[in-house]
């Protein structure tokens, strides 16, 4: 499990797959009502705030990506409101027992590669290692210093994509950041067949 501050009332958590496995759960059970899935996320809110310093009480917005191979992330936020963030929120009206963890998850289940690195030499490196396997297709952003590399869903044979994984992860990191959103508020570098264009041009 690892924990990150987005913002002062923003964090996001990585939950790999033997996070759950371990904990006997399934990514289908996390917008499920069971006691095992508030254990966990009783769990995370303790991590967070031992680890950051965040403080979990009050009104709280949990929305949870799937992410393929790689387990979950769940990205919290303090107060928000139905007006202010999408579908997840809860009656700021409405008291809240402290101890009580209340939240309403909205469940985003994408199958598309997406992975962000700090350096765009790492890039250019992930690019000639994975050519073999994603020849074609895509996408390069760039967004507050970051190099995303996103791919729609592809068939691969198992083996083909734990090794493709694999060489993501040793250089950057998965995330849950959205096609729609990048294209939004970050630039787009590479438009379409990102994995070629990177190994034509350097």
């Amino acid at each position: 499990m690892k924990i990150e501050r987005l913002s002062q009332d923003k964090i996001r958590i990585f939950l790999t797959s033997d996070d759950l496995q371990e904990r006997g759960i399934k990514k289908e059970d996390m917008w499920r009502e069971i006691p095992r899935v508030h254990e966990l996320f009783s769990e995370m809110m303790d991590q967070a705030y031992t680890e950051l310093g965040f403080d979990a009480t009050g009104p709280l917005a949990v929305e949870v990506f799937s992410l393929p191979a790689q387990g979950m992330v769940v990205i919290v936020t303090k107060g928000k409101s139905r007006d202010e963030h999408s579908n997840s929120y809860f009656d700021d009206e409405d008291e809240h027992d402290d101890n009580v963890y209340e939240m309403e998850v909205m469940l985003e289940q994408s199958d598309i590669i997406s992975y962000t690195f700090r350096d765009i030499e790492h890039v250019i490196r992930v690019a000639k290692s994975i050519q073999h396997i994603l020849p074609e297709g895509g996408r390069l952003y760039h967004y507050k210093d970051r190099w995303i590399l996103q791919w729609d869903p592809v068939e691969l044979e198992e083996k083909p994509y734990q090794g493709l994984i694999a060489v993501l992860s040793e250089f950057g990191e998965a995330t849950s950041m959205t096609q729609a959103f990048l294209e939004e508020y970050g630039k787009t570098v590479i438009a379409e067949h990102a994995t070629d264009e990177l190994c034509k041009h350097f």
